[in-house]
């Protein structure tokens, strides 16, 4: 590879490393990668004593080579392990490449050296503080406690020294509004949010998604430096099982979070755990006190009072006739509904299941309407 070949590596999102292409041209490196194998490919057959017509093209150098995030999975184990070679066969002027796995980055700064740039993530201000508190009620029902013990546990990220997150452990009941709030709060800072739900992994699929596994497989440290968002929610924590925590230790402390494959640093972000926890006392004994220590802060979340379900009940049915249809408008009377459905008061508490019953009802109200039906679901 010639010595005026550049190398810059860009940690962050998609859609941010994209911006950073602009509108100049390049070519990316898994076309050229396929275009080689497919010539090597190829065979050309010589007779001996006669002439070949046939001349090679000279090697045109690329300008601009580009490597995203998910190109490395579809590459070949030993074009990863000996990158340094493959660059060298290509010869770009300017090589960027978009989180890169661990051992090329250290591969290109061993040999050429590298520039990085990193993405600043959206960031919890005291504006964002206002707005959190000002929001809160419109977006969740009670939870009073919530609201000033967040209040309080985001303000370090306010902070300009702060370099670690802010890790926080929301414990109660299914559906009182533990993932709404940090989606919440996420909505405030902006991006897509990286949610991650441990009840979905398993055995020795979520120790490769932890550890790292083979490179092409997905991992919690890919997908930590692919996000778009300053919230990083981990839903059902207490799903994992406990030989796995140790995992967490340098992500919860530092910020950092390594595997066989990748290193991230996830700065002053915010990282939620939620869980079904029913005290402090269980979630210390459950997770050991290495683990709970490392937590900013534990938050409950309590049960819905029959009230703040009736609220939620009202809630969700505006939310629902904002959506209908004017035909399907005309044949309900919101109030009407609101007071059929009160009956839910006596349902447990929880939001996501108060919600499909709403839905069913409201379905279940039309069809009878459209079959001159009079007759209303029983709770």
């Amino acid at each position: 590879m010639s010595d005026d070949t550049k190398v810059t590596i860009y940690y962050g999102p998609l859609s941010w490393f994209e911006e950073q292409l602009g509108d100049d041209e390049h070519e990316y490196l898994l076309d050229i990668v396929n275009e080689h194998d497919e010539a090597m490919r190829q065979f050309v057959h010589v007779v001996p004593g006669q002439e070949s017509d046939i001349e090679p093209e000279p090697a045109q150098r690329p300008e601009r080579v580009v490597a995203e995030s998910s190109d490395y999975a579809s590459m070949q184990e030993h074009a990863i392990m000996n990158f340094v070679g493959l660059i060298r066969s290509i010869n770009p002027k300017h090589l960027l490449l978009h989180n890169p796995p661990a051992h090329i980055h250290s591969q290109l700064e061993r040999e050429f050296g590298t520039g990085v740039e990193r993405y600043s993530y959206p960031a919890v201000t005291r504006d964002t503080l206002i707005k959190f508190r000002d929001g809160f009620a419109k977006h969740l029902v009670g939870q009073e406690r919530v609201k000033d013990s967040l209040l309080a546990a985001l303000y370090p990220l306010t902070t300009p020294q702060r370099t670690k997150p802010i890790v926080l452990m929301f414990y109660g009941p299914s559906g009182v509004g533990k993932t709404e709030t940090a989606q919440f709060v996420n909505g405030l800072l902006g991006g897509t949010l990286l949610r991650k739900q441990f009840s979905m992994f398993h055995s020795d699929k979520f120790a490769s998604y932890l550890f790292g596994g083979a490179h092409s497989e997905s991992s919690f440290a890919h997908d930590l430096l692919d996000r778009e968002s300053g919230v990083i929610l981990i839903d059902e924590f207490d799903k994992a099982n406990t030989v796995f925590h140790s995992a967490f230790y340098q992500l919860f402390d530092g910020g950092e979070f390594e595997d066989k494959n990748y290193t991230v640093r996830v700065g002053p972000s915010l990282i939620i755990c939620t869980s079904n926890y029913n005290s402090e006392n269980e979630i210390r004994d459950a997770l050991g006190d290495a683990l709970y220590s490392r937590f900013d802060a534990v938050v409950p979340f309590a049960p819905l009072s029959r009230a703040e379900i009736l609220k939620v009940i009202e809630r969700i049915v505006d939310e629902r006739f904002s959506h209908l249809a004017s035909d399907e408008l005309e044949r309900l009377n919101i109030d009407d509904v609101k007071l059929r459905l009160q009956p839910l008061v006596n349902q447990p508490g929880n939001v996501r299941k108060i919600g499909k019953l709403i839905n069913e009802a409201i379905s279940l109200m039309l069809v009878r309407s459209i079959l001159d039906e009079s007759a209303m679901p029983d709770f």
